[in-house]
């Protein structure tokens, strides 16, 4: 039996469980299990790895996106830079390979941890399709593990962003600080905040709502519920409104194609 799972904390609810769960029924997938496994600590991570031998893969969530990397033994190149990781695959290897490959183990444990983010790939494919010309500066609400990924894609893609955050940081203003005129100059805006998330669906991030006009793309991670209040007040004002459901699909299908390639 090949086990994979979802790392993080708390794990209320999970995407990926039913995902996994639904797909091992309909694709009759007889030898796959997914569980959740509640992690406060990352630090947790090799005691649940070595109790649960068979783990093949896991896909990584909040808080654990960023720390995460300090486990392991090889990050893929858009992880890097992206500077967060969401995949895990698991290798295992005897101690003797180990030594003779000469690049497992580097951890100090006989199996190798690679890293990928496969947000990368589920976001860029989910808004590709909706871009048009006049969608070359992004504001990025939030600046967590989600915004890495998000503003990997916008840097490959060649789009400006500027980050809205509530905390002062580094090439961010506050939402306090932000504009209509930001609005008008800026016309994708995409929330990787929680705002809005089950069962806080009358909450939505605090931007100036009314200078939002058909030009405008707004994506929002969030998929729970389907249309937040975010994505209401772009439908309201007729802008391309999209949820986070489609990238949590490809991000999923992508983590599975690396767990299961031979290479």
């Amino acid at each position: 039996m090949k086990n994979y799972g979802l790392i993080g904390f708390p794990l209320s609810h999970s995407f990926s469980k039913k995902y996994f769960t639904e797909k091992f029924i309909t694709e009759k997938i007889t030898d796959a299990a997914y569980d959740l496994h509640p992690l406060e600590n990352i630090d947790e991570l090799p005691r649940l790895l070595h109790e649960n031998p068979n783990l093949c893969g896991l896909n990584v969530t909040i808080p654990h996106k960023v720390n995460v990397m300090k486990h392991l033994d090889w990050i893929e190149h858009d992880a890097k830079n992206a500077g967060a990781v969401n995949c895990i695959k698991v290798i295992s290897e005897s101690p003797v390979s180990a030594a003779f490959s000469g690049e497992l183990g580097i951890k100090g444990h006989d199996f190798r941890l690679e890293g990928y983010n496969t947000d990368l790939y589920g976001f860029e494919g989910s808004l590709s399709p909706l871009l048009s010309s006049y969608h070359d500066k992004a504001l990025i609400l939030g600046d967590g593990g989600a915004a890495k990924a998000v503003k990997c894609v916008l840097q490959n893609k060649g789009i400006d962003h500027l980050s809205v955050t509530r905390k002062p940081g580094k090439g961010c203003i506050l939402f306090t600080d932000l504009t209509e005129k930001h609005i008008k100059e800026y016309k994708l805006i995409i929330n990787t905040t929680p705002i809005g998330t089950y069962p806080n669906v009358d909450e939505c991030p605090p931007i100036p709502y009314d200078a939002i006009t058909s030009d405008h793309l707004l994506f929002d991670l969030v998929y729970n519920p389907p249309l937040t209040m975010f994505l209401k007040k772009g439908d309201e004002r007729r802008a391309t409104t999209k949820n986070g459901y489609e990238m949590l699909v490809l991000q999923a299908e992508k983590a599975w194609e690396i767990w299961n390639s031979n290479d």
